[in-house]
């Protein structure tokens, strides 16, 4: 259950490792999704997870507030990774929940060991693609809730006030290791939003553009996802 009182779902993929990564989905997934699973259970051959569904998402509780709030629902997933028994979290977020992992890194009671943020948006009220035009009309024409609730979202109201942007908070990460991947062929974000991003880091992070790679679960190949698990064993060790 998050601070705020939304009781969250979520699955545990046990580990006999002490590092466990923290995931976050993108907007309108959750953790049942076939290609949200399969990337969890190939984290889970390195190290135990902890992923669930963000407020207004799948079997969560709660409206989304398309991350404002959901800081929350990653910090409560960090607790219960902590209650668990790992000691050292790393906070994996794709799409929406990239922006969520950046922000949490900052923003959050409890830093994660390492950070990796995967096909993220560096700024809001992006609508430089048609995937992003339709997320909008989502999100802000009168019949978009209706639809939004058709592929499994339940949305809040809007903003009352815009909460820092990824862009705004990633220079305040740092001592935290911090990787930005990020696909050439993405379709809702360009990789000018991932390389915003590294400057914005004063190059703090690392910053991988993979060639061929479209956005976020759908898109994470078996090799990609061994190449992060590596990464963050590496850096989480270095940060003891």
């Amino acid at each position: 259950m998050s601070h705020d009182g939304v009781r969250l779902h979520g699955v545990h993929y046990k580990s006999e490792s002490d590092v466990a990564f923290v995931v976050g989905h993108g907007f309108t997934n959750n953790v049942r999704r076939p290609y949200v699973s399969r990337v969890l259970a190939r984290l889970s051959r390195n190290a135990g997870v902890v992923a669930f569904d963000f407020r207004g998402h799948g079997r969560s509780e709660g409206r989304s507030a398309v991350g404002a709030e959901e800081i929350h629902d990653i910090e409560a997933a960090v607790l219960k990774a902590r209650e668990l028994g790992y000691s050292k979290i790393a906070t994996v977020g794709f799409s929406m929940g990239a922006s969520i992992v950046l922000r949490h890194a900052v923003l959050g009671e409890t830093r994660p060991d390492a950070v990796v943020s995967v096909s993220g948006p560096a700024r809001w009220w992006s609508r430089e693609t048609a995937p992003m035009r339709r997320v909008h009309w989502l999100l802000e024409q009168p019949h978009g809730k209706l639809a939004a609730r058709a592929l499994g979202v339940r949305l809040g109201g809007s903003w009352v006030q815009a909460p820092e942007s990824p862009l705004e908070v990633v220079g305040r990460i740092t001592p935290t290791p911090l990787l930005i991947v990020h696909g050439d062929l993405d379709h809702y974000f360009s990789v000018d939003h991932a390389r915003s991003l590294h400057r914005a880091s004063s190059g703090h992070a690392e910053l991988w553009i993979e060639p061929g790679m479209r956005h976020a679960e759908s898109a994470a190949t078996p090799d990609l996802v061994d190449r992060m698990a590596a990464w963050i064993a590496v850096n989480v060790e270095d940060e003891e």
